[in-house]
């Protein structure tokens, strides 16, 4: 008896092969890019130099199949490039780039700059701007071949290690790399290929971002493609690469599995004529579906209410950044309409940028949480810091960061661009500095050597340009309450860029000073008067600046782990060595040639004075600031430091020295 006609075998049989082998995709237009760069006018001078292009490239045959060329003198010059496929042939090549001129017109019409390409064939090019050899690296088109893998994840890293493969060897002479792969089920084709007048360099940059962009248009499909002005990806399942093929490099899979969970046998079947079976079927059925509904219930309203304190979250935070709240604003001086309102970006976006927080993307991790690295579609590099759900800083330092640095631009800041509460995550996003922190270079052995004289000026100056704008300069006074050496970021130029506002505060009206029951920071950095009796100011600020600054001058951390064995701290260092006449020994041996001897001993002694016990001794920043700048200026004799880190010292031991200031007055900055 058969269960199936044998015509339904058929089509089963055809459908599973139809799946697994989809045929080749027939040669078709599938990018066409009409560019926002402006309007022509009909019968004007540039419509007349892009007729002289494209007929300049109808007369000429592209040499290995590539030309570019322009056309015009400015404002009116236009600028084209045609390339076709390596296995094209000629005739192949120019009949491609003839459609593509009628196409490019037809569809982007009175267009300044578009882009067309024609699959497995050629493409066509032109602009007011010129962009030879200058790489576009963002993902333009992408085309998903809609049937899926059995297993999507496998699949998926076979196709991105076979391109990361590729994109990273030897281009042939015409820019084009292909090669294969092994999977369980068949093999998989892939090709990256880019246009012939960028650099290798630029060509490889170019392809991995459009591998990045691979998860979001592709995951798990049995073929796509990525592709942008300057390259593309590409992968199938079925040999694409035309005749006669490149040289295939093949590669070996890794070891994946995913062990299948053991069956469960089946029950016994029910003794003949016993109904109680059934009952028991019955019951137990009944008893499995009311915990199922049950458990789906839970679920529902546990998501209802997580999304309904997201929202009063983010309600509550717009809220707090939009409306002053009749005491801080007002005593603060600040207006309702002077109240920035930063934008709020979606997780999804994020997710894609980050590619959902992989570990690959991973910065480093502070105390608010873990920061990643991340593109966002249009291109732009960002930083993103996620709040741990273990973490001690909560919904209050959030808002708090996110409110502070939303108001404040300077260069010596770093620059908040957006901020998501969204299914439990919170996430601020930041401008991206390709050098990280600070701290990253100083206490680097190898790193610090990079941080010669001239760049350890820059980063001083910059540090406290930013904290005089925080302190005098903003619309708000800002005390950061946790400066340090990893919350000083560099961007690509070293420039420092204060960071990490989750401590922040600031004082309104006429406050000088705030009286707080819980004391944040990092201890090493807080001013004895706060570590041990809440009381901060912008003096406090000072202080931290006093440590960062000896930390900066020696190379050294404000431990004794990275000091001599009877040192305590770095301010007990330093200011033994003063009081012996021998501060030379703090100075960093790296600068020991490039520095000028006496504006080193002038940094010490203006660390000396940030850091003294008395806060009504401590300069302010603006005055740090002259006193980096002037040559003639008399400096104060420092006293004795605020000594504490970690706990405060003892200070009748005797490995804390008193210089004696009855006798010294310090005109001169050359050492005693």
């Amino acid at each position: 008896m058969h269960l199936f006609p044998s015509k339904t075998i058929h089509l089963f049989l055809y459908t599973c092969l139809f799946l697994l082998f989809p045929s080749p995709i027939r040669p078709q237009t599938w990018c066409l890019l009409c560019q926002s760069q402006g309007n022509y006018t009909n019968g004007s001078q540039y419509q007349t130099n892009l007729n002289l292009l494209l007929q300049s490239l109808n007369t000429t045959t592209p040499s290995n199949g590539y030309y570019n060329t322009s056309s015009g003198v400015d404002p009116n010059q236009v600028y084209g490039l045609a390339q076709c496929r390596s296995h094209v042939s000629s005739d192949t090549c120019q009949e491609c780039l003839n459609t593509s001129m009628v196409d490019i017109v037809r569809h982007c019409p009175n267009k300044m700059a578009a882009f067309i390409y024609y699959d497995v064939k050629c493409l066509l090019r032109y602009s007011n701007q010129r962009f030879f050899s200058e790489p576009d690296i963002v993902p333009k088109c992408s085309i998903p071949n809609l049937n899926n893998a059995r297993n999507p994840d496998v699949f998926y890293v076979l196709v991105r290690e076979l391109l990361n493969n590729l994109s990273t060897i030897e281009l042939s002479p015409s820019m084009l790399a292909t090669g294969a792969v092994a999977s369980p089920d068949f093999p998989i084709y892939g090709s990256v290929e880019c246009v012939r007048d960028i650099s290798r360099k630029d060509c490889q940059s170019c392809l991995q971002q459009m591998i990045y962009g691979l998860r979001n248009c592709c995951h798990g499909n049995l073929g796509g493609r990525v592709l942008s002005q300057s390259c593309l990806i590409r992968y199938e399942v079925y040999s694409f690469f035309g005749t006669p093929s490149p040289p295939l490099l093949v590669t070996t899979p890794p070891v994946l599995s995913w062990p299948l969970p053991p069956s469960l046998p089946p029950p016994p079947p029910p003794p003949p004529g016993n109904k109680s079976w059934v009952i028991i079927i019955v019951v137990v059925t009944s008893i499995l579906g009311i915990a199922l509904s049950s458990f789906c219930i839970c679920c529902c309203l546990r998501g209802r209410r997580r999304l309904r304190k997201e929202k009063e979250e983010q309600q509550a935070l717009s809220h707090y950044l939009r409306t002053p709240d009749g005491s801080e604003f007002v005593d603060a001086g600040m207006q309702r309409d002077q109240i920035l309102e930063l934008p709020i970006i979606n997780l999804a976006a994020i997710q894609a940028a980050t590619a959902n927080f992989s570990n690959e993307n991973k910065l480093g991790e502070g105390g608010f949480g873990p920061v990643y690295k991340g593109m966002l579609s249009d291109g732009k590099e960002i930083a993103v810091k996620r709040l741990s759900r273990s973490s001690g800083q909560g919904l209050e330092e959030f808002k708090n960061e996110v409110k502070l640095i939303a108001k404040l631009q300077h260069r010596n800041l770093v620059r908040l661009l957006n901020y998501c509460i969204e299914r439990g995550e919170k996430l601020l996003i930041y401008e991206y500095m390709p050098n990280t922190s600070l701290d990253a270079f100083l206490f680097d052995p190898v790193k610090r050597a990079q941080l010669g004289w001239e760049r350890r000026h820059n980063i001083i100056g910059g540090i406290t340009k930013g904290l005089v704008y925080l302190h005098e300069d903003s619309r708000l006074r800002i005390i950061h309450r946790d400066l340090k050496a990893s919350n000083v970021l560099l961007d690509h130029e070293m420039n420092p860029k204060i960071s990490d506002f989750g401590m922040a505060r600031f004082l309104g009206g006429n406050q000088s000073q705030v009286n707080t029951n819980r004391v944040v920071g990092t201890y090493g950095y807080m001013a004895p008067e706060y570590a041990m009796g809440g009381v901060f100011s912008v003096k406090s600020d000072v202080y931290s600046f006093g440590v960062l600054l000896l930390e900066i001058i020696s190379g050294k951390r404000n431990s004794s782990l990275h000091l001599p064995e009877d040192a305590q701290s770095l301010l007990i260092y330093a200011w033994g060595l003063w009081c012996d006449g021998r501060a030379v020994e703090l100075i960093d041996p790296l600068l020991a040639e490039s520095c000028p001897t006496n504006e080193v001993f002038k940094w010490i002694h203006i660390a000396l004075l940030c850091v003294q016990q008395d806060p009504m001794d401590r300069p302010t920043m603006s005055l740090v600031i002259l006193m980096l700048k002037s040559e003639s200026m008399k400096l104060p004799q420092p006293t004795q430091p605020g000594f504490f880190f970690a706990r405060a010292v003892d200070k009748s031991s005797a490995s804390v020295k008193f210089c004696s200031n009855n006798d010294v007055t310090i005109s001169s900055l050359e050492p005693r």
